[in-house]
């Protein structure tokens, strides 16, 4: 049977200042401009609950963006040492897309051969969810990709209620957090149904296309759309900063370097994020590039987002988050991308009604 307590808005400072107590806690804070990003709190005074998703993913917290994975000293051999950096932590205020980012990253890195010090720092985060009640802005696409809702990932999940948060309880390590804490109330009937009609009218809210496809034919979308047009005028604008995927909650690449010290016998081992988007990412010996080409970086971009990912785990990399149109220096839209790509191929749902294109 699901949990549910309710958090009263009074109360919800000495919660978050009685977590940041016991360990590390991480949430949205406001930078100014409208920006935000995940930094440390110690009350909930500081935490922006009604924020646009933050400049970077919580993704920065599983994948550091600069990770030591092992230490070498060859002064006296050839001696490595593996290295596992982790922190115990608690992120609150994770948005659905960004729970559906980690739920990608999960996967991936708990396929073969896993990656243990992704699966390792995984179990030492707490993750507290956050409802979207209404669209963040113009570029979220979270509805077409059906992470408009709350779809597990979470060990406790935050809706907003008016006066008062009511709470869902997903695993041990959130039971735990409501036993320790003496400012939740078990959820009545009356609160049930609050959250039943808020859920009812997110139903209404989200019920149009933000791109003039259903869900289950984009799949179809990309099987026609390798050689399409599209690519061609991306390669005229895109400037190949790597912004897009440096903010993508589902992003995973990484480059690994070995940094000698000085004495050049001791140093260390490292991962650091890197972008398809670059042109030295797809060079191989010989300074052979098979994605020379702009365009050709962008459609494997769209699609590791709605293609392959599908053929090998059935589900979307892309959260429907909008941080890589609203970052992108060369005003490279998603929603518009899909949308044209929908048009050329003749596969717009004549029901889809309105479409969300800033």
């Amino acid at each position: 049977m699901e949990q549910y307590f309710v958090l009263k808005k009074k109360s919800f400072n000495d919660f978050v200042s009685t977590m940041a107590k016991k360990q590390k806690v991480v949430a949205p804070i406001e930078k100014g401009n409208n920006q935000y990003a995940f930094e440390e709190v110690k009350s909930g005074d500081e935490i922006a609950t009604g924020y646009i998703p933050t400049i970077l993913p919580p993704k920065k917290y599983f994948m550091p963006q600069n990770e030591t994975i092992a230490k070498f000293d060859i002064s006296s051999g050839q001696n490595m040492e593996p290295v596992v950096e982790y922190e115990k932590m608690t992120i609150f205020g994770v948005r659905t897309c960004d729970l559906a980012g980690i739920q990608c990253l999960n996967m991936v890195f708990s396929d073969r051969p896993r990656d243990l010090n992704y699966l390792i720092r995984k179990n030492e985060i707490t993750i507290v969810g956050f409802e979207c009640n209404d669209y963040c802005d113009e570029y979220a696409s979270c509805r077409l990709v059906h992470n408009h809702t709350p779809n597990g990932g979470y060990d406790l999940f935050f809706t907003d209620l008016g006066d008062k948060f009511i709470v869902h309880v997903n695993t041990l390590a959130g039971e735990e957090i409501i036993g320790q804490s003496n400012v939740f109330e078990k959820a009545s009937d009356q609160d049930i149904k609050m959250l039943n009609i808020l859920r009812t009218k997110k139903r209404e809210i989200f019920a149009k296309n933000e791109v003039p496809i259903e869900h289950e034919n984009i799949p179809g979308l990309f099987d026609k759309s390798y050689n399409s047009k599209v690519w061609e005028e991306l390669e005229k604008k895109c400037v190949a900063c790597g912004n897009c995927t440096n903010v993508c909650p589902s992003c995973y690449c990484f480059d690994v370097v070995d940094e000698p010290n000085l004495d050049l016998k001791t140093g260390r081992r490292s991962r650091k994020w890197d972008s398809c988007q670059h042109e030295t990412f797809a060079k191989v010996a010989g300074g052979e590039s098979f994605r020379e080409e702009r365009g050709a970086r962008q459609r494997h971009r769209y699609f590791r987002k709605f293609k392959y990912p599908m053929d090998k785990f059935s589900r979307f990399f892309c959260t429907g988050c909008g941080r890589c149109s609203r970052t992108c220096m060369a005003g490279i839209n998603l929603k518009e991308t899909l949308t044209v790509l929908v048009e050329e191929h003749g596969m717009k749902n004549p029901n889809a009604g309105e479409v969300r294109i800033g």
